[in-house]
C-alpha cells in the first residue's frame, strides 16, 4: 500500500519503520504546515496520529475524499455519531482506536471480564492510573476512558473524574506525567482485606504502530467504520 502519514512525530517514524518492513511505501509524511489535500491525493490510505487540537479538522478533510483512514489521535469521541455519518454519506472507510496495540486490546476483554466478575462483591472499591510521557496533552488517556467504558457497563458507577479516590457515584482516575512513559494503565479492587490489580506496560511504540498498520491492512477493501476489536475479531 501507498501510505500517507498524517503526523511524523514518534509514533508517526516508528510506524513508517514498521509499514516499511511489512512491504508498505510512504508516500507523505505531513506535519501542521502542509496541505493535507495535496498530500494525500496519491495515497491508497492515511494514518492519523496528530493532536486532540487537529484531530476533528484533519477528519472533515481526510473523509470526504474516501481515502481509508486509520485514526490513533483520541480526544474526538464527543463527536463519534458526527463522524460516523461523515464517513457513511462519503462511502468512507475509517478504523478508529483509543489504542491500536494487541496487548492494550486483550486488557479491554480481561477488564470487562473481571468487572462483571466484580460486580458481585460490591465491597471492593475500582480506582484506575494512567501513566504517559509529559508530552501528552489530553488525561485521562483515550485508553484509560476506553477502559472505564468496560468497567461502567459492568458495575454500577456510570461516572469519572480525575483524582486518586473513588466515591458512590465516581471511578477516579489518576492521571500522571512522567518523563519517557510509554504508557502504562492499571484496574484497582481493593478492600480493607485485600488489592486486585490488573496492569498494562507498554515497553515500546512498536506494539501501537504493529496494530495502526494490521488495521490499515485490514480496513484496504472494506467501507464502513470499525474499531480495533473488529480488526481483532474480539
Amino acid at each position: 500500500m501507498k501510505i500517507a502519514l498524517l503526523g511524523y512525530g514518534k509514533m508517526g517514524k516508528t510506524i513508517e519503520r514498521i509499514a516499511l518492513e511489512r512491504g508498505h511505501s510512504i508516500i507523505a509524511k505531513l506535519g501542521r504546515k502542509d496541505s493535507i489535500i495535496d498530500g494525500i491525493s496519491n495515497a491508497d490510505l492515511v494514518i492519523e496520529f496528530t493532536s486532540p487540537e487537529s484531530v476533528l479538522d484533519n477528519l472533515y478533510k481526510v473523509i470526504p475524499t474516501g481515502i481509508p483512514l486509520v485514526c490513533g489521535t483520541t480526544g474526538w469521541n464527543d463527536h463519534l455519531s458526527d463522524i460516523e455519518k461523515l464517513v457513511a454519506e462519503n462511502n468512507g472507510s475509517m478504523v478508529h482506536a483509543s489504542n491500536f496495540s494487541l496487548g492494550v486490546n486483550l486488557f479491554f476483554e480481561l477488564n470487562k471480564k473481571l468487572a462483571q466478575m466484580m460486580h458481585s462483591f460490591p465491597e471492593y472499591d475500582v480506582s484506575m492510573q494512567e501513566i504517559h510521557h509529559t508530552e501528552k496533552k489530553d488525561a485521562p488517556s483515550g485508553t484509560a476512558i476506553t477502559l472505564f467504558e468496560g468497567i461502567s457497563e459492568k458495575l454500577d458507577k456510570k461516572e469519572w473524574h480525575l483524582g486518586k479516590q473513588s466515591n458512590e457515584q465516581s471511578i477516579a482516575i489518576e492521571a500522571l506525567r512522567e518523563e519517557d512513559v510509554k504508557g502504562t494503565h492499571s484496574v484497582l479492587y481493593k478492600n480493607e482485606i485485600d488489592s486486585i490489580e490488573i496492569i498494562h506496560k507498554a515497553n515500546t511504540r512498536d506494539g501501537f504502530a504493529l496494530g495502526s498498520i494490521i488495521a490499515a491492512e485490514w480496513i484496504s477493501n472494506k467501507k464502513g467504520i470499525y474499531t480495533m476489536k473488529d480488526v481483532l475479531g474480539l
